[in-house]
């Protein structure tokens, strides 16, 4: 399930609340984003039609919570970006992410860990996963 970048930043209310209203989502996205109150509605009913929310009616209003959890939809994220390039480019966006994250000595130490478990399963070569013309590895160039 796709869920838009203006989707992403409500989701991240909820996640951060737990239950939240419409109300609530606009009063702490104002601080962001120039919404109006029909936008974060608008918003909200997508994501309840995609699944990603529930919503309980009390009262006059509708009281929003997550049925999908942050952890899983940023593992999903994530799998979609590097699914957008070719396996030899994951590297450089790993790196990348590197460079740009803030990271704490303990965020570090975990990382090399992982690395260092990585290491001991690592191939010697990564081979291209690309439909041939969809990137410029020599091995996917061959085929023309």
């Amino acid at each position: 399930m796709i869920i838009a970048n203006a989707e992403w930043e409500v989701m991240r209310v909820v996640w951060a609340k737990g239950q939240t209203t419409s109300g609530e989502i606009l009063e702490i996205l104002k601080q962001k984003m120039q919404w109006s109150p029909s936008t974060v509605k608008t918003l909200l009913k997508r994501l309840v039609a995609k699944g990603c929310l529930q919503a309980e009616k009390k009262g006059k209003r509708f009281i929003y919570s997550a049925k999908i959890d942050e952890k899983s939809s940023m593992d999903r994220q994530t799998d979609d970006l590097l699914n957008k390039f070719c396996q030899r480019q994951h590297p450089a966006l790993l790196e990348h992410l590197l460079h740009t994250s803030s990271l704490t000595l303990t965020d570090i130490e975990h990382l090399q860990n992982v690395l260092t478990h990585k290491k001991k399963h690592a191939a010697a070569e990564i081979h291209c996963n690309c439909i041939p013309g969809q990137c410029r590895c020599k091995e996917n160039m061959e085929v023309f």
